[in-house]
């Protein structure tokens, strides 16, 4: 496919970071005595993220010849941004929540979530030759798996908590937790139907 532009570098730019992200959230949930450390990690990559979401946006608006559609472009970019943003919200929820005991399943969660965003990094590595379209379609869908396997979690989580949990105040806490974890894996999947979109397209 055509590279004019570099987007291809700022598509494989943004998915590192989302797994950097990612995998530090992992490292939140299982190292809550350094919540400090972890979320402050995610802030900085947050920040780095968004800086090629907008360098990436400008090279778009500028640049006449695209790889592909423009709209597909945008769509990818934003979606991508979008994880990273849902990564962070997580983070910081569990900071403005004062979370001091983490339960299995938000671990669960966490885990499924950076399988999702480690397939995402592998399927935009390989958008730039259409000769690994199949390769592709392939990594798409256990991102689709893998964000139905997290609807699940998250299901049995939520009934869980409301039937364990005596406390009111954790139970709420709990749920905007397991929402925010299934987000991630919404976006994930967002950003996978766009790059199915653009293999379909130019194969």
């Amino acid at each position: 496919m055509p590279r004019e532009g570099r987007f291809f570098d700022y598509f494989n730019a943004h998915t590192e970071q989302v797994v950097l992200a990612a995998r530090e959230l992992v490292a939140l949930v299982t190292d809550m005595e350094n919540a400090a450390i972890h979320i402050e990690k995610i802030d900085a990559i947050e920040t780095s993220a968004d800086k090629i979401n907008h360098d990436a946006m400008a090279l778009l608006h500028k640049s006449f010849i695209t790889p592909f559609d423009r709209d597909a472009i945008h769509a990818l970019v934003t979606s991508t941004d979008d994880i990273v943003d849902s990564i962070q919200d997580v983070a910081e929820s569990m900071s403005l929540y004062n979370i001091r005991r983490i339960t299995p399943d938000a671990i669960q969660l966490a885990e499924l979530s950076l399988s999702c965003c480690e397939r995402l990094k592998q399927a935009v590595k390989l958008i730039d030759n259409m000769e690994n379209s199949a390769d592709v379609l392939t990594t798409c869908r256990e991102i689709d798996q893998l964000e139905s396997d997290c609807d699940r979690v998250m299901r049995s989580a939520l009934s869980r908590v409301f039937r364990d949990e005596r406390d009111a105040v954790q139970i709420i806490k709990m749920k905007a937790i397991y929402e925010g974890l299934e987000k991630i894996t919404d976006h994930c999947q967002d950003a996978g139907k766009v790059i199915e979109g653009i293999v379909l397209e130019n194969a």
